[in-house]
């Protein structure tokens, strides 16, 4: 793969952790902290390693792991939002291979 492609995919990559703005309308709506998931919730802490973005092309992905903290919401649809938190793993290879 040329490095023109490993650019525009990181830059692509970079932009899937905009998903982890998602989590912020946790804020206004938390989570039952009854529910069950709430280790997983805990995990959009690590939206916080998308700020590496700025530095290292496509690691910015990470950021969507902030979507993470409305895993199991009870909204259905903000439940959704925390499913698509995931994608924060497109980011993991990006940041591996800078400190590889």
């Amino acid at each position: 793969m040329s490095a023109g492609a490993v650019s525009i995919l990181a830059a692509l990559a970079g932009l899937l952790g905009l998903i982890g703005l998602a989590g912020l309308a946790g804020l206004r709506n938390p989570c039952d902290p009854g529910r069950p998931g709430k280790a997983v919730r805990l995990l959009g802490l690590l939206g916080l390693l998308g700020l590496t973005g700025f530095w290292i092309d496509g690691a910015g992905a990470l950021g969507a792991a902030g979507a993470l903290g409305l895993w199991n919401h009870q909204d259905p649809r903000l439940a959704r939002w925390g499913r698509l938190g995931w994608v924060f793993v497109v980011g993991l290879p990006f940041l591996l291979a800078h400190f590889a």
